[in-house]
């Protein structure tokens, strides 16, 4: 319920200053032209405070998906017979120019808004997430085009890669890339279309297993390269080319149910570190479990009562090794075969204890999670998983500031207005577009990220805004401005019954819209 709560205030937050921006847009140049603003609303629906200041009432709505400036005389389909003085305050009786830019005021903020967060975050500096490929299996295409699980994605052709979501900019045929592996820089050839790169590039985006090894009696050890007192994933570790490894006790200074990893929270006895080998040819995994070391994601912390682990007699503290005489390397394997099973269909298990092995058998139990009917087992992992990596990128200098923030907006308007097209044409399914629940969920994961991948976020979503609302649809920015140009071609306003048949056309497509959208947020949460 917190945690509910904690998203919705941090979708407002997000959507609010988009929001006020885009209403201020229209509220400064209605002012500019003399058009008497009634209202200022964020917001819609019943009104939760409202002030009147001069002629205009200030307020905050309910339902905070939107919000509306209200302008005396903006009903083009009124009848009401206006005085000379009230036409001196009328939307409908001012000039088209003066129209025009109250209407298209709107989305103008929403870009400079953008233009103006992209100036903060590349003058002061942006702390992002490293862009890192995650555990590439040695059949993927990555891993044969010569990728490694951990390299960092720096460049797709000659565009700089800074963080995930300049992913999303990516429209072109990706033929080359630039990764880091540790301190070496390569690039690496790809033919491979951009959204099918990216596709790829998501499936093996995973967080990193941190280090952490249990042996007998429950020993913990973080392991270390040679020479290398650096915490790497053991994903790193095993795809490196090391040979030979520093297995270093190490106890828990408290116990913590948290999966994130933390160095601090472990002392490590160093004069009883122990070096481990892999032959030429082999697995670290190999090389650790001949010594009985097992990743410490097998170790279970906990057992569902009444579950068929607890009818199997699995208990705390014993580690999984084995599933139907396959050894299996972590906790994501174990779940993947279990997933899989037959109906009633019985697993054999092999556990480690203090030095004792026990084989086990039973049957996987059909339970909804999520709506999903997924296999289970009962146990609960002991993970240790490794913070994202994250890094800050600044550009110095003031024209260069002013520059970068200029291409950054630029490059999300063109890559924005490519996407629609896409959709439009049938490139892109319809099932990529987002309703309010999505955006609410990247708003809320983007800011636990960092307060850079929040404001970036803002800021491309500020650009899909203004964009947006330049449709020509009736109803939105875009069908007034198409209406003002019908006028300026018609030399008069258009006859009220095609006023009428437009806006109920325009209606009736963003309602559209808004329904793929929830639809889309709906089978999301349930798929």
């Amino acid at each position: 319920m917190l945690e509910n709560l904690q998203t919705i205030a941090i979708f407002i937050l997000f959507l609010g200053p988009l929001v006020f921006f885009h209403e201020l847009g229209h509220f400064i140049f209605a002012r500019l032209a003399g058009v008497r603003v009634e209202t200022f609303s964020i917001g819609f629906g019943p009104k939760l405070f409202s002030y009147k200041y001069g002629d205009t009432v200030y307020a905050f709505s309910l339902i905070p998906l939107g919000g509306y400036v209200k302008m005396f005389g903006d009903d083009p389909l009124s009848e009401e017979e206006l005085t000379d003085e009230q036409k001196e305050v009328a939307y409908t009786h001012k000039g088209k120019l003066a129209r025009f830019s109250i209407v298209f005021g709107g989305p103008l903020a929403n870009f400079i808004l953008a233009f103006f967060i992209y100036l903060a975050l590349v003058g002061i500096g942006e702390n992002v997430p490293e862009t890192r490929f995650g555990i590439l299996p040695e059949e993927s295409r990555f891993y044969d085009a010569g990728i490694r699980t951990g390299d960092v994605l720096k460049k797709i052709n000659s565009q700089e890669i800074v963080s995930f979501d300049d992913l999303n900019l990516i429209d072109t045929n990706v033929t080359n890339i630039t990764i880091r592996r540790g301190e070496e820089l390569k690039t690496i050839a790809i033919s491979q279309d951009g959204m099918s790169f990216i596709q790829d590039f998501a499936k093996f985006n995973n967080l990193f297993r941190a280090p952490v090894f249990v042996g007998s009696n429950k020993t913990q050890y973080l392991l270390f390269a040679e020479n290398n007192n650096q915490i790497v994933s053991y994903e790193e570790l095993e795809s490196s080319n090391t040979q030979t490894f520093n297995l270093v006790p190490a106890t828990e200074k408290a116990d913590s149910s948290d999966r994130r990893f933390d160095v601090d929270n472990y002392n490590l006895n160093l004069q009883k570190s122990v070096k481990i080998t892999r032959s030429s040819n082999g697995s670290l995994s190999e090389a650790l479990r001949s010594q009985n070391i097992y990743p410490v994601d097998l170790f279970i912390s906990s057992v569902s009562m009444d579950s068929p682990a607890e009818k199997a007699q699995l208990k705390r503290g014993d580690v999984i090794t084995n599933i139907n005489g396959k050894a299996i390397n972590s906790f994501e394997e174990l779940r993947s075969i279990v997933s899989t099973t037959k109906d009633e269909e019985a697993v054999q298990l092999k556990v480690f204890n203090n030095g004792q092995v026990r084989d086990l058998t039973l049957t996987p139990k059909l339970q909804e999670y999520n709506g999903q009917n997924i296999k289970i087992i009962g146990v609960v992992s002991n993970i240790k998983m490794l913070p994202v990596n994250m890094i800050t990128v600044k550009t110095s200098g003031f024209f260069n500031i002013l520059v970068k923030a200029y291409e950054r907006t630029a490059e999300g308007m063109s890559k924005t207005l490519l996407g629609f097209k896409k959709l439009i044409t049938g490139e892109v399914s319809l099932k990529n577009i987002g309703g309010p629940i999505a955006i609410g969920q990247v708003a809320s994961d983007s800011f636990h990220i960092s307060f850079a991948m929040f404001f970036r976020l803002m800021a491309l979503i500020s650009i899909n805004l203004g964009i947006i609302n330049l449709f020509p649809i009736p109803v939105l920015d875009g069908g007034h401005i198409v209406f003002i140009m019908l006028e300026a071609i018609n030399r008069g306003p258009l006859s009220r019954k095609k006023m009428q048949y437009a806006q109920q056309v325009g209606m009736s497509l963003l309602f559209l819209l808004i329904f793929v959208a929830i639809f889309n947020d709906i089978s999301r949460i349930f798929s």
